[in-house]
């Protein structure tokens, strides 16, 4: 990935795939409707859905980009291929009809005919479970920050005062196991009766997948006998790591995207007009190597993806829209990159 390119060119698929969802999106208005209004309606719903994909996935990016600089450029490639369809199709297509498919106890195909037959009883149960889905992604997005923060061999430090500190914590054996685990457990105290098993399974199912993938990546990227079987194994490590990072950090999209609409169809095309903004973005960070250029910029992803977890775990108490979710993450990064340019700045100065 070293090819350069100017910052134009990397909106070129992403512009396409805009056209082609917005067509779609307006095509399905009128099937839907049979109107002017219907096709109006589908449009603005549909871009709205793609400008809360790239708010909320922005720190997507710059983790995935961060990741992907590691990893081979085989791998880099399959996950910028493979795992954009992943991305895509499972998250925005086949894991809402999971999720209705285990919570309301039917099979795949009646899942897929209450979405599209029965759109209001299938945003029901989406809404239902998004207490589960919440306490499973919050747990898993905290450990992934707390995991950076807490790294010993992390050298720079944004807001100093508090990562060194933070960093001294990293010598204390499962601190951050701890410090999730207090919080599962403040949050499930606060919940009716009812909700709270459900709630404690799904933030341990959370857990144990993160503690999963992060054990799996390690031990695929110890040593072996030959250099290209490192790089193999570290790329599928790298790989599956990052689908777990990305569906963790579609949940919120998916969830909010039923608050707009209830066609799976065009939250489908909505979000995945996101998706391939965020991907270009991805690849302009590995290519122009920006998180060497701006070095808070990973810090701030990483903020923003704990305020994330925070607000998705408070999401099982209160609703918080997601232009809040949005504009935190946007903020955080914004603040970090500002830092940036004013610590290269005094650098050029001596």
């Amino acid at each position: 990935m070293s090819v350069k390119r100017s910052t134009l060119s990397y909106l070129k698929w992403p512009l396409i795939v805009t056209a082609v969802g917005l067509f779609l999106s307006g095509w399905l208005g009128w099937e839907t409707e049979g109107t002017q209004a219907g096709i109006w309606s589908f449009l603005l719903i549909g871009s709205v859905l793609a400008a809360l994909e790239i708010s909320l996935s922005f720190d997507n990016a710059v983790v995935n980009a961060n990741k992907l600089e590691d990893m081979t450029p085989v791998w880099q490639r399959r996950f910028l291929t493979w795992g954009i369809l992943i991305a895509v199709f499972g998250m925005r297509i086949v894991f809402p009809l999971i999720i209705v498919a285990v919570f309301a106890w039917v099979n795949p195909f009646e899942a897929v005919r209450l979405a599209l037959a029965d759109p209001d009883e299938y945003a029901r149960i989406i809404d239902q479970s998004h207490g589960a889905i919440a306490a499973f992604g919050g747990t898993f997005l905290m450990m992934v920050a707390l995991s950076f923060f807490v790294d010993e061999d992390k050298s720079i430090d944004w807001i100093e005062a508090l990562e060194r500190r933070l960093r001294k914590c990293g010598s204390v054996r499962g601190f951050e196991i701890a410090f999730v685990l207090i919080i599962v457990a403040s949050i499930c105290m606060a919940l009716p009766e009812s909700y709270q098993a459900t709630f404690l399974f799904s933030a341990i199912m959370g857990l144990l997948v993160f503690t999963m993938v992060d054990g799996l990546g390690t031990f695929l990227d110890q040593s072996s006998k030959s250099v290209a079987e490192i790089g193999a194994r570290g790329g599928l490590g790298a790989f599956l790591y990052l689908e777990v990072l990305d569906a963790s950090f579609s949940f919120d999209g998916v969830i909010g995207a039923f608050a707009l609409t209830a066609n799976i169809l065009l939250i489908a095309i909505g979000l995945g007009i996101g998706a391939m903004y965020v991907r270009s973005m991805t690849i302009m960070l590995v290519e122009k190597s920006t998180l060497q250029q701006f070095r808070y910029l990973e810090h701030g992803a990483f903020y923003s993806i704990f305020a994330l977890s925070l607000i998705m775990f408070l999401q099982s108490l209160v609703h918080i829209p997601e232009t809040i979710t949005g504009g935190i993450g946007v903020a955080l990064i914004g603040l970090a990159l500002m830092s940036s340019i004013r610590h290269n700045k005094r650098d050029a100065l001596g």
